[in-house]
């Protein structure tokens, strides 16, 4: 449409403004805080360790340059229900498939290790507009049975636990916990 001194009008794609403003970890930032006020569990998220270079000191200490000390693991662990559990926030954009080369070896050993002695470990994923938790056994299992540098949105669908968003609690990966373990007692140990 043109509008006088022939100033065309363009429009814009239409936005979803669904959770604007909070992104995955901000959503499960709110759920951990949550879960300790309530007594729920105990999951916090963890610091990546770095190293400080420089520092400058203009209006308070502001770091200049760092470096991270070692590769980070997963981003969140705690306790639930007297069972470890750690695990990992994913983002992602691509509509069909979530691309591995998100996690990295280091995290994969780690899930590995972490299911090897007893723990729960698990990608929180976000993709398509929805939440899904998906078992470390599922992923582990995924990457050695394939050759595909990606899973499948399908395949996230059929053995992820979609996860809801809760005004109260942000994203109840608890819930998801307790329907992808079947109430925690009885999730698998997988022993290699």
């Amino acid at each position: 449409m043109l509008y006088p001194n022939n100033i065309k009008k363009k429009y814009k794609k239409e936005i979803s403004y669904k959770n604007r403003g909070m992104d995955l970890e901000s959503l499960i930032n709110d759920a951990c805080k949550y879960y300790l006020e309530h007594d729920m569990a105990v999951i916090y998220k963890k610091p990546t360790p770095i190293g400080v270079v420089d520092v400058l000191y203009k209006n308070g200490a502001v770091i200049n340059k760092a470096y991270f000390k070692e590769p980070s693991t997963l981003d969140y662990n705690g306790v639930y229900k007297g069972k470890y559990i750690e695990f990992d926030a994913k983002e992602c954009h691509a509509k069909t498939s979530f691309p591995l080369n998100n996690i990295h070896p280091h995290q994969i050993k780690h899930i590995e290790n972490i299911i090897r002695h007893g723990g729960i470990a698990f990608l929180i994923i976000s993709m398509n507009e929805e939440y899904f938790l998906f078992k470390g056994s599922d992923l582990l299992e995924f990457i050695k049975n394939n050759e595909r540098k990606s899973i499948p949105f399908d395949v996230i669908v059929k053995l992820g636990t979609i996860l809801k968003f809760n005004y109260n609690i942000g994203i109840d990966y608890l819930k998801g916990i307790d329907i992808a373990y079947e109430g925690v007692d009885s999730f698998e140990n997988t022993k290699n």
